[in-house]
C-alpha cells in the first residue's frame, strides 16, 4: 500500500511518463520503426521555414492543439532549437508525391515533417498526433506528463486524390457547429472532400435570396421520432418547427474553414427527384394536379418499393422536365451556389426518380413527341444535359448519381457509382471521370451489425466488408478513377453522437482504401490499429461502434428437421459464448467451437464475445423465430 502510493506520489511530483504506440490510421505507404524515442522534454517548440501564410497557420494550429493537452508549446523562428520543424521545400523533392510528406522523429535530435506543398505539411501533422499518446486528444490530458514519441521514419502520400465523405444534412438538420466538427473529425484520418448533401423531400437547407420560400416554406418540418418511412401523415395543426438552414454568411464560413484544413466542399442540390422540399416551397415546379397541397416529409411513406419490381411515387416529388419553369428555377439556385462554393464540382443528384407520375403526364409526352425522346430515360437524359449546359454557364463542372447514365450521359459529366461499382465501371469505359461510392461498401449509415442489436436500417455493413472497398476496379483507366467516398444518410441518423456512432470505425476502412497503397492494407494488421483508435476516440470523446466484436448468425434446417445454429466474428482471437436458457452468458458460460443444435423449446438465444477473460461484445438476444429466418450477414 505504501509502495503504491509512494508510485503515485512520484508521478504526480514529476510527471508520467507517457508512450505511444505506431498505429497509424490510414496506413503510410513507409513506415520504418527505429530505435529508440524521442523525449521533448518540459518545452515543445515547433518552427516552419518560410513566411508562407498557409505553413505558418499550420505550425499554428499544431502548437494550439498541444497546448490544449497542456503541454508547453509555443512557436519558435529558431530551426535549431526547435522540437518540431516544419519544412516547406523551395525547390520540389522528386521523392516527395503530391500531397505526400516525410516524418522523422530522431532520439535526441527531434521531429521533421518535410513537404513540397502545405498540404502535405498538414498531413503529416495529423500523423504525428497519431505517434503522440492518445490523452492528446483530451483537454489537459498530457498536462505534468513526460512523453516519449517512437523514432520513426515515414514517407507518406495518397492514392487518390478525392477522398471524399458525404453528409446529409437534409434528412435532419446540423448545425453549423456540428458541420465544423464533422470536418475536424475526418481530417483526422486524411478526408479532403465533404460533399454536403442540402436539398431532399425533408427538407431545403440553403438559403437562395432569389426563391425565399425555399427556406421559409422547405427548410421545415412536422418533427417526428421513430423509425423514419414509417411516421403518420403530419395533421394541418401539428406545427412544422423542425428544421433549419445556412445562409449565405454561413457557407462562407463553412468554406473557409474547410479550406483552411485542406478540404473542398461540394455542394448536391438533389433533382428531378428527391424534390419534394422545393415543390412545398413552390408548387408550380410540378406537372402534378394537386401539388399545391404538398408539404416537407416528415417521413410518412411516400413511395413503395416493390420487391421484384421498379420502385414508385405515392406522391409526386420529381421537378417536372417539361416545365420551363424548371429550368428557370435551377439558373437561379446554381446562379447562387455557384457563388458559394468555389469548388468545380456541383453535384446534380440524379438519383431515383419515381416517373410513374411522368407516364401520365399530358407535357412529358408532348415534350417526348417535340424532342423525340423514346422513353422515359431519354426524358431525364433530357433533363441532366440541360442542366449540365446551365452549371456550365455558371463556369462548374457536373457530377451525378450513376442513374445520370440512364439514356445518354451528357458530354464531361463525371459519375458517382452508389448502385454497387457496375454505373462507375460503364462511365469510366465511355471515357467520364468517376468516382465510387457503392453502397455495397461505401455507405455508412447501414446497420454494422446483426438487425437485431443495431437501430434500424434497410441494409447491413460490416467494417471488414468496408475494408475491402477498392474504387480502382479491374480493366479500367486509373487516370478516370478520381477516388472514393463514403456516405452518411440520415434518415435514421437524429444527432450527432449517433452520427459518430455510424461513422466510425468504418470511416477508418475507407480512409485507408483511398489513401493507402492497395498492398499496404492487412486486415489482420488493421484491427489492432482500430483499436488503439478507439483509445483516441475515448479520450475526444467521440462516440463509435463495437460492432466488430459482435458475431454474425445463420441458421440451417437439418434432414432429421432440427435447427442448426452457426456463429462466426469477423475479427479473430474472440470466443463466443451462449445461453438457451433466457439468463446472460458470461465467460463461464458454453463456449460456442462448432454448429450448435437449437432445443426444441428454447425461445431466446443470448450470445457474447470474450477476449482474454474480457468482455469486448455486448450482450445479443436473439428470438429463436427471428433467427430461422435469418442469412449469414
Amino acid at each position: 500500500m505504501i509502495s503504491k502510493f509512494l508510485s503515485a506520489f512520484v508521478m504526480i511530483l514529476f510527471g508520467q511518463n507517457i508512450s505511444a504506440q505506431v498505429a497509424i490510421i490510414p496506413e503510410p505507404v513507409s513506415l520504418v520503426s527505429k530505435a529508440g524515442q524521442f523525449k521533448p522534454g518540459n518545452q515543445i517548440n515547433i518552427s516552419v521555414n518560410t513566411n508562407n501564410a498557409d505553413a505558418q497557420r499550420i505550425a499554428g494550429m499544431l502548437q494550439r492543439k498541444l497546448a490544449n493537452t497542456g503541454l508547453n508549446s509555443s512557436l519558435s523562428a529558431d530551426a535549431g532549437t526547435a522540437t518540431i520543424r516544419l519544412l516547406l521545400n523551395k525547390v520540389p523533392d522528386q521523392q516527395i508525391q503530391k500531397e505526400g510528406y516525410q516524418l522523422k522523429v530522431i532520439p535526441k535530435q527531434g521531429i521533421s515533417i518535410t513537404a513540397n506543398e502545405t498540404a502535405g505539411l498538414f498531413y503529416g501533422m495529423q500523423t504525428l498526433l497519431q505517434l503522440f499518446p492518445a490523452q492528446v486528444e483530451t483537454e489537459n490530458g498530457l498536462k505534468n506528463t513526460q512523453i516519449s514519441i517512437p523514432a520513426v521514419e515515414i514517407n507518406d502520400h495518397p492514392r487518390f486524390g478525392w477522398r471524399g465523405l458525404m453528409f446529409d444534412v437534409s434528412r435532419h438538420f446540423f448545425t453549423k457547429q456540428e458541420v465544423k466538427d464533422f470536418i475536424d473529425q475526418m481530417v483526422k484520418y486524411k478526408y479532403n472532400l465533404l460533399h454536403l448533401h442540402l436539398t431532399d423531400d425533408e427538407g431545403w437547407r440553403l438559403e437562395i435570396k432569389s426563391l425565399p420560400k425555399l427556406t421559409s416554406v422547405g427548410a421545415w418540418r412536422v418533427n417526428k421520432t421513430g423509425n423514419f418511412g414509417t411516421f403518420s401523415v403530419p395533421e394541418d395543426n401539428e406545427p412544422k418547427d423542425y428544421g433549419g438552414f445556412y445562409t449565405h454568411e454561413d457557407i462562407r464560413e463553412l468554406v473557409q474553414y474547410a479550406k483552411d484544413r485542406f478540404v473542398n466542399i461540394m455542394p448536391e442540390v438533389d433533382i428531378p427527384g428527391h424534390s419534394l422540399a422545393a415543390i412545398a416551397s413552390y408548387p408550380e415546379l410540378s406537372c402534378t394536379p394537386g401539388a399545391d397541397q404538398y408539404r416537407v416529409r416528415s417521413g410518412e411513406k411516400i413511395m413503395e418499393w416493390p420487391p421484384n419490381g421498379h420502385f414508385y411515387g405515392l406522391v409526386d416529388n420529381t421537378l417536372c422536365p417539361a416545365n420551363e419553369k424548371v429550368y428557370d428555377f435551377i439558373d437561379k439556385v446554381f446562379s447562387e451556389v455557384a457563388q458559394l462554393f468555389p469548388f468545380e464540382y456541383i453535384h446534380m443528384g440524379g438519383d431515383e426518380t419515381a416517373r410513374n407520375f411522368w407516364e401520365k403526364t399530358p407535357a412529358i409526352k408532348d415534350l417526348m413527341q417535340r424532342e423525340n425522346l423514346k422513353n422515359l430515360d431519354e426524358v431525364q437524359s433530357y433533363f441532366v444535359k440541360r442542366v449540365a449546359k446551365i452549371l456550365q454557364n455558371k463556369g462548374k463542372k457536373m457530377i451525378g448519381w450513376d442513374e445520370i447514365l440512364q439514356g445518354g450521359l451528357a458530354p464531361d459529366a463525371t459519375v458517382m457509382s452508389w448502385r454497387g461499382m457496375k454505373g462507375g465501371i460503364e462511365a469510366a469505359k465511355a471515357g467520364h471521370e468517376v468516382v465510387m461510392s457503392p453502397s455495397t461498401f461505401a455507405y455508412l449509415d447501414y446497420m454494422q451489425g446483426d438487425k437485431i442489436a443495431e437501430p434500424p436500417v434497410y441494409a447491413s455493413l460490416r467494417l471488414n466488408k468496408s475494408y475491402q472497398f477498392d474504387p480502382l476496379p479491374e480493366g479500367v483507366d486509373p487516370k478516370l478513377i478520381k477516388g472514393g467516398q463514403a456516405n452518411v444518410w440520415t434518415e435514421q441518423i437524429y444527432n450527432t453522437r449517433h452520427l459518430q456512432y455510424m461513422l466510425w470505425p468504418r470511416g477508418f476502412a475507407i480512409a485507408e482504401s483511398v489513401w493507402s497503397p492497395k498492398e499496404k492494407k492487412q486486415w489482420d494488421q488493421f484491427i489492432p490499429k482500430v483499436e488503439a483508435h478507439f483509445n483516441r476516440l475515448d479520450a475526444a470523446g467521440i462516440k463509435y461502434s463495437r460492432s466488430m466484436y459482435d458475431p454474425a448468425f445463420a441458421a440451417t434446417k437439418t434432414t432429421g428437421n432440427q435447427w442448426m445454429v452457426t456463429l462466426n466474428t469477423e475479427i479473430n482471437g474472440l470466443t463466443i459464448h451462449y445461453s438457451f436458457d433466457n439468463s446472460f452468458p458470461d465467460q463461464y458460460y458454453p463456449r460456442y467451437t462448432a454448429p450448435v443444435t437449437i432445443p426444441k423449446d428454447a425461445k431466446m438465444l443470448r450470445v457474447v464475445t470474450y477476449r482474454n477473460g474480457v468482455q469486448v461484445g455486448k450482450i445479443i438476444s436473439m428470438p429463436i423465430e427471428d433467427l430461422k429466418t435469418r442469412k449469414a450477414i
